[in-house]
């Protein structure tokens, strides 16, 4: 006969079952995770394979002539790749056996001197290569600064009437905090080897010195985006026209009298009417899933902090 009391009985029952609950509780999660695991797994290697860049296309299995077109959006710098990609696409573009013509569509605000002076560069060595495959900027809102500068390697230039175009300068951006350190009674103790080395310390007090050699520096530069915009455009540019290098702007309807475009069309117009291919086919290669990804969870809030006290040129 069992002696053991009710209570005990319907405890021992409950304590069973809830250790029975936890259990296939636990193994349903270890399910889910490893479930969404593999889940997460596949998608990196679908994409490996499907978001590959556009600009691997094949010339021969292309059908029919066609004119091509690579994107040149955003801040150029390096964690775009822009210049990079802009080269990967123009280059896959003119070894393609269909295309007539090529149009670099642009929307940038512009970035860093140094990729725009690559692409530059990079478009004017794929022109001499393949002089039979002309190429051509559009732009769409807005190509300034560094966007510009890429835009006069190429052979034309059109843009909106509303575009804004121009820009042909080159700044120096960064931050003060020596003040707001005396306020709260902060002393900076910066330490260096070489009297330059501390300089564009935004804690540091301004030496009128180092600045005399960031505008040097500034003024090199601006120097060298003049020489490319010159050799780019050529005759078409009113030269003897100062205001062009002042680091303005202008609107499309205002930039073809001073030559900084060849006329107002868009991306169609320019390959139904110039090109005689209507057909777009798209050369701009894909950022790639890893930094998509990153950006959408992000990563980039940590680079951007970072860059807060940076010197950046545009």
């Amino acid at each position: 006969m069992n002696n053991t009391p009710d209570w005990e009985r319907e405890l021992i029952t409950k304590l069973a079952g809830s250790a029975l609950f936890e259990q296939r509780r636990a193994r349903q999660w270890k399910i889910f995770f490893r479930l969404a695991w593999l889940l997460v797994t596949l998608i990196i290697v679908f994409s490996l394979f499907i978001n590959r860049d556009k600009s691997g296309k094949d010339g021969s299995l292309m059908d029919g002539k066609h004119t091509a077109l690579i994107s040149l959006d955003g801040v150029i710098n390096s964690e775009n790749d822009t210049a990079d990609r802009l080269a990967r696409g123009l280059e896959a573009a003119y070894k393609d056996s269909g295309t007539r013509g090529i149009i670099i569509r642009a929307n940038s605000p512009g970035g860093s001197p140094v990729l725009s002076g690559m692409a530059y560069d990079e478009i004017r060595r794929l022109k001499k290569q393949y002089p039979a495959i002309p190429v051509v900027t559009v732009v769409e809102e807005v190509c300034a600064s560094g966007c510009y500068y890429i835009a006069a390697a190429t052979d034309r230039i059109y843009a909106d009437k509303a575009s804004i175009i121009g820009s042909i300068g080159v700044l120096s951006e960064g931050f003060g905090f020596t003040g707001t350190m005396e306020k709260l009674g902060v002393e900076r103790r910066l330490m260096t080897s070489g009297n330059n080395k501390g300089m564009g310390d935004p804690f540091s007090p301004v030496k009128p010195e180092q600045e005399a050699i960031r505008q040097q520096l500034l003024d090199t530069v601006h120097q060298q985006f003049i020489q490319a915009v010159r050799d780019g455009r050529g005759k078409r540019l009113q030269q003897a026209n100062a205001e062009i290098f002042s680091g303005r702007v202008w609107l499309g309807s205002q930039s073809q009298p001073l030559g900084l475009i060849d006329g107002l069309s868009s991306v169609r117009q320019v390959a139904r009417e110039q090109f005689k291919a209507e057909k777009l086919v798209e050369f701009t290669p894909d950022e790639g899933f890893g930094k998509r990804a990153a950006r959408l969870l992000g990563v980039q809030f940590a680079q951007g902090m970072g860059s807060l006290f940076d010197t950046r040129y545009y």
